[in-house]
C-alpha cells in the first residue's frame, strides 16, 4: 500500500509541476495555480509516507 501511495505522490508532483509549466506559458494564471496546488499535495502526500516510513518498527 505504501508503494501506491508513493507512486500517487510522485504523479501528483509531476502533473502539477507539467499545469504549472504550462499555466505560466501560456499565461493563464488558473492553470498556474492548480498546478501549485497539486503539486504542493503530492509534496504533503510524501511527507506523509516519509513519516510513516520512520514511525514504522523495524
Amino acid at each position: 500500500m505504501a508503494a501506491d501511495e508513493k507512486a500517487k505522490a510522485k504523479g501528483e508532483q509531476i502533473a502539477g509541476k507539467v499545469k504549472k509549466a504550462v499555466g505560466g506559458a501560456v499565461g493563464n494564471e488558473s492553470l498556474k495555480a492548480k498546478g501549485k496546488a497539486e503539486e504542493s499535495q503530492g509534496d504533503l502526500r510524501a511527507a506523509k509516507e516519509k513519516t510513516k516510513d520512520a514511525i514504522k518498527p523495524k
